[in-house]
């Protein structure tokens, strides 16, 4: 398989092409370049951009075999076999995959606000206190199950190509980061369709502007619009804080954001929690 034809060789490239434009033009001049937890955010890359990765498709192997044998025994058809729009035109699968992707997207990423269980998960992307490229990787593992599950059912049975997979998948990756970089980015009137860092940036807001907060966009912005959880003031470019309430009781240490939700799940109070694993 040729190097072009691999996400590592993309994920690569669209973060150093995002740091590079965060030096030549950043928002914030004043924001280090290493900035506060930025090597904890490498980790994050790393172990989420590749490692999880390579656990995930082993586990997803042996999970769908299961579902798919349970399928079988019940007398119907597998999802894979039903392949939707496996004969219709590539660019006709990237639009309507991609337009179907980030809808479900979106949705469960409000799921994880206004659900309390899943919220415990999303916190420790919410718990970055400076906008970057990088910070577009501080997220749980399990948010990442969460996401694969709930999408599997409607996404297979559409049988969308591999090439079309893989080039959604960057572009999510390259509009992530740039959502999340020190970058004046807002797209002038595309606005209403495409998410920004001067949108993205007021999710991050540590005040909640409406049910479990607002501008839940993934790389699309036209779900919050259309579904009114916009929040984008004119008078102000950014928050004057990040993060979520009650931040000095999550614990700082990658250990302790690892485990933080199965032991909170567990009734250990959130004080315990920071002093047993930060």
């Amino acid at each position: 398989m040729p190097i072009y034809a691999q996400y590592y060789f993309w994920l690569i490239s669209v973060s150093l092409f995002c740091f590079i434009l965060e030096r030549i033009s950043p928002w914030r001049p004043r924001q280090k370049v290493l900035r506060k937890q930025f090597w904890q955010d490498v980790f994050w890359l790393l172990f989420n951009g590749h490692y999880l990765g390579l656990m995930l498709a082993m586990a997803t192997g042996y999970a769908v075999q299961l579902f798919n044998g349970f399928l079988y025994r019940m007398g119907l058809p597998v999802p894979e076999s039903l392949a939707l729009m496996a004969a219709t035109p590539l660019w006709l699968q990237f639009i309507v995959f991609f337009v179907a992707k980030d809808f479900i997207e979106w949705n469960i990423h409000r799921l994880l606000h206004n659900v309390p269980w899943l919220w415990e998960f999303h916190k420790l992307h919410h718990s970055i206190e400076e906008l970057d490229w990088i910070g577009n990787f501080r997220f749980h593992w399990a948010e990442v199950i969460v996401y694969k599950t709930l999408s599997y059912l409607p996404l297979v049975i559409l049988g969308i190509d591999n090439q079309v997979i893989l080039v959604i998948a960057v572009i999510g990756t390259l509009m992530q980061d740039l959502n999340h970089s020190n970058l004046p980015i807002d797209w002038g009137p595309l606005k209403y369709v495409l998410n920004s860092a001067k949108m993205h940036v007021w999710h991050h807001d540590v005040i909640q502007h409406g049910k479990g907060g607002q501008n839940f966009g993934i790389v699309l912005s036209v779900w919050d619009w259309l579904f009114g959880t916009v929040y984008w003031p004119k008078d102000r470019e950014e928050p004057e804080k990040l993060g979520f309430d009650d931040m000095d009781n999550y614990p700082r240490s990658v250990p302790g954001r690892f485990f933080y939700p199965f032991w909170k799940g567990r009734g250990v109070t959130k004080g315990n929690v920071r002093r047993t694993l930060s």
